[in-house]
Parts: structure tokens; sequence; C-alpha cells
């Protein structure tokens, strides 16, 4: 009987390897359990809400809790490298920025490659960027900040939130289109570079609709245009950059969701539907109205979709970037 008994635990064991060696029963399981979502920043901050958003509206789908993990520091490069050596599972997930795209030439020694390191899962959203000034600076439209700003070159001021944060990338898109360079002011973060806009101590920015819009309704600052191809709903009033006569400056802060390397193609094609449900969902939809943003279209949530605009963003900014000179360690 003991012998009996051995010879099917024996047995047992026997399946379960073949189970867990093979990644299709895997897949076809999966997921049995939470999967923790990986967020490369503090919590409260646009990502951050994004993520948590996200990870309510896919678990439902999912039928497992997607917990959101905080993994911020060194410019939003530990969360990706964490990512890069979590088990290939589909249990660890990150969501991640325009960053993603930036950090190759903005970083000298980064340890991951965005495009081959990573199974692209899909594209989420992206965040229109505002052009704005201290209520009282001169030029009144976008072609005559241009105008300004090449006359008065040496006198400008250019506020931003820190290397590599959207604001800075704004700023490199925006000198590199006009062909002039201005003195730019680096903050530890949008808040500080606000108020000092707000005190008239800087000359303009760029930054996100949602830092910018209660601003502009208030009237406390000028805004000049939309940095995307179409007007945003909270704002209908102010033109896009195209219209506004400065096409080549088109700029948003979009988010991503990516899994480790060798993820197998069934989990990655579930968790890139899961994400396409959540996109769909009412409270999703209108929490990111309130944030000045929308779910991205359906066929941009797409792991190939995903990639192909990582590699168009990253062959963008590297030129900008590397012309401007600044890198970080």
């Amino acid at each position: 009987m003991k012998l009996k008994f051995r010879n099917l635990a024996i047995a047992a064991a026997t399946v379960l390897g073949a189970a867990m060696a093979n990644p299709a029963i895997h897949a076809a399981n999966y997921p049995t359990k939470p999967i923790t979502m990986l967020v490369p920043f503090s919590a409260g901050g646009p990502t951050d809400t994004v993520a948590r958003l996200l990870a309510q509206a896919m678990g439902a789908d999912l039928g497992q809790q997607v917990i959101v993990e905080n993994v911020a520091g060194a410019g939003g490069t530990l969360a990706p490298e964490r990512l890069t050596r979590s088990a290939p599972d589909g249990y660890t997930i990150l969501i991640h920025h325009i960053g993603m795209s930036t950090a190759p030439t903005l970083y000298r020694k980064l340890r991951y490659n965005p495009l081959e390191d990573f199974e692209h899962i899909g594209l989420i959203n992206e965040v229109p960027m505002t052009i704005v000034a201290r209520k009282d600076f001169p030029p009144n439209t976008l072609t005559e900040l241009v105008e300004y700003v090449k006359a008065n070159k040496d006198k400008v001021t250019y506020a931003n939130a820190g290397i590599g944060a959207a604001s800075h990338l704004c700023g490199l898109l925006f000198m590199s289109t006009v062909g002039v360079q201005v003195t730019t002011v680096p903050y530890k973060g949008t808040g500080p570079a606000m108020n000092d806009l707000l005190g008239g101590q800087v000359d303009f920015m760029c930054d996100q609709t949602t830092n910018t819009t209660s601003q502009i309704k208030g009237g406390k600052i000028k805004v000049y245009a939309i940095t995307t191809g179409n007007r945003v709903s909270s704002l209908p009033d102010v033109p896009t950059t195209k219209e506004a006569g400065l096409p080549e400056l088109e700029v948003s802060v979009w988010h991503g969701l990516y899994a480790p390397k060798g993820t197998p193609k069934e989990i990655v094609e579930r968790l890139s539907k899961s994400l396409q449900v959540a996109l769909k969902d009412p409270t999703v939809i209108e929490r990111f109205g309130d944030l000045g943003t929308e779910p991205i279209a359906q066929e941009r949530a797409t792991p190939q979709a995903h990639r192909d605009f990582l590699k168009a963003e990253i062959d963008k900014w590297a030129p900008i970037i590397k012309a401007a000179g600044t890198y970080a360690d």
C-alpha cells in the first residue's frame, strides 16, 4: 500500500513538474494568482493614478487582483530594471510613460533595452501638453512667442520639472524646432515650477494638461497651444500647435504596459485583451477625462502597435537629446 501511494505521489509530482515546465499549460490557466503591476514613480503622481485605475479594471476582467507596487527612483529606471529580473510568467508587469523612449539616450549606463528586453502589451493613454507662460508675458500667440524668443533668447527663461521630465522634453523639442536655445530653469517637480511661473519668476514652460488646466481656466497663466493633433474637450478654445503654426511641435505623455522578455505569447495576448476591456470601462473613461486624458484607440492597445510606437518615439527623441547634450548617470 505504501509503495502504491509512493508511486502515485511520484506520478503526481511528474505531472505537476511537466505542467510547470510547459508554458502552454501555464498560459491556458492564466491567471491563477494575483498580478503585481510595478510603477516607476511615487504614489499619488499621474502614472500611479493611471496604474490604480487600470489595475482595478483589469483585475475585474482577469478574475485576479492586480496589486500596484511603487518602485520609485533613478528617474524611473529602477522598476524596468527589476522587471528584467522577474519571472516571465505574467505575474509581474510594468506600467511606464514616455520615459521608456528617452531613457536609452538620457542614461549612459542604462541596464536594459526598452525594445529588446521586454514584451510589449499595449499603449494605454496619451496626456496632451500645453505651452503656457506667466500672465504678463508679452507674446499673445504661439507665432508671437516664437518671434519673441528668437529676439530675446538671452533674456527668456524656460522652467521644467527636471532632467527627463515631460516638461524638460517638451522644452527641448520646442527649442530644437524653433532653432533657439534659451536659459532653462530646472525644478524638483512640476509644482515648484508652476509656482514660480505664477509668481512671474520664470517666463514660460510646457506641461501636462493635468497640471495646467485649472490655472488656464482661472486666468492665472497664458496658454498658447495644445501639443497634440487634436484639441482637448477641457480646453476647447486652445488651438493645437499645428493650428497655431508649429506642426513639428507635437508631444504627449503616453503610458504603456510591459511584461518580462520571454513571457508566453498567449499570456501577453491575454493581458492585452484585458487592457482593451479596461480601456472601455466607464469608470476608467470618466476618471481619465478628469485627468485631461482619454483611453488610447483600441487598435493601439496591442503588442505590435505598442512596440512600433515605442521605436518611433526612441528615434524621435534620440537626436534631440543628443543635440542638447543632456545626460544623466
